[in-house]
């Protein structure tokens, strides 16, 4: 692997690094909501569409291992389902944990979707 850096447990896949600055110039407003009202002055530094393995996740803490996953109408069908749970599974092999919302939480329970946030992060950045 010539060339390309071993980033070892964050699973980091430089492969998807174009894509996902295209996702990152293109969120949804429910990812727009949460990045520019809560994470982007979080005390822990957030990632904005991190890859990870062959994933592309919304958001990433690197010091609290953590991934929050903003889910629109297509994460409710038994096809997005299924692919969620795959998508965990592995995201959990590298010891990180997944959080997610609906967009729905995001756009009306906001403050209780920060405060799950925060509480998850700091939890798991002290372990």
């Amino acid at each position: 692997m010539a060339g390309k850096k071993d980033f070892g447990y964050t699973g980091y896949n430089s492969d998807h690094k174009k894509a996902s600055q295209i996702l990152r110039k293109e969120m949804t407003p429910q990812e727009r909501k949460l990045w520019y009202r809560f994470l982007v002055n979080f005390p822990l530094a957030m990632h904005r569409q991190r890859p990870i393995d062959r994933f592309i996740v919304d958001f990433y803490c690197p010091k609290a291992r953590l991934v929050i996953e903003l889910d629109g109408s297509q994460h409710y069908t038994v096809d997005g389902q299924q692919y969620d749970q795959l998508r965990t599974e592995v995201l959990e092999r590298y010891r990180l944990e997944v959080i997610r919302f609906s967009n729905l939480q995001v756009d009306q329970h906001f403050r209780s979707v920060c405060q799950e946030i925060e509480q998850t992060a700091y939890r798991r950045s002290k372990g």
